[in-house]
């Protein structure tokens, strides 16, 4: 049974905020830490009733980082199920929308996904826990 996080409790690293930034830090220290032979005890503390309440958009994401972060990503089943096939580049005016013949390189989507990241960042946080982190959703920082 989990602990509650209104006890005194000490951690050598709290990360306010279960989105996908605090969970990748979580991830991070503790294979740092399991890489050392160290003991780091992490806690993770979102406002939000469950982690990903607070993520309800949708995102085009680039896996470069998520690759360096989890290289076994695809196996352990993330969330990215959708590739993004074509750029499209409309130029918008009050009446119409004018398709541009190419899109600048910045706006070239290929090897990226469609995405939810809420469920991004519930995938994340099962990644986490496998690593001893310890989530704790429903409770705002306050000091």
């Amino acid at each position: 049974m989990a602990r509650d996080p209104r006890e005194v409790m000490e951690y050598g690293v709290l990360v306010v905020g279960a989105g996908p930034s605090g969970l990748s830090a979580a991830i991070r220290l503790k294979q740092l830490a399991n890489e050392a032979g160290q003991e780091l005890s992490v806690c993770v503390v979102e406002k939000g009733s469950e982690v990903g309440a607070h993520l309800l958009s949708g995102a085009v994401f680039e896996p470069h980082a998520l690759d360096e972060l989890i290289p076994d990503w695809k196996e352990k089943g993330a969330p990215l199920t959708t590739p993004a096939r074509e750029d499209h580049f409309l130029f918008l005016t009050e009446t119409k929308a004018y398709k541009s013949p190419f899109a600048p390189p910045q706006m070239h989507n290929h090897g990226n996904w469609i995405i939810s990241l809420g469920n991004l960042a519930r995938w994340m946080a099962g990644q986490a826990e496998e690593l001893g982190v310890e989530i704790y959703p429903g409770f705002a920082a306050a000091e």
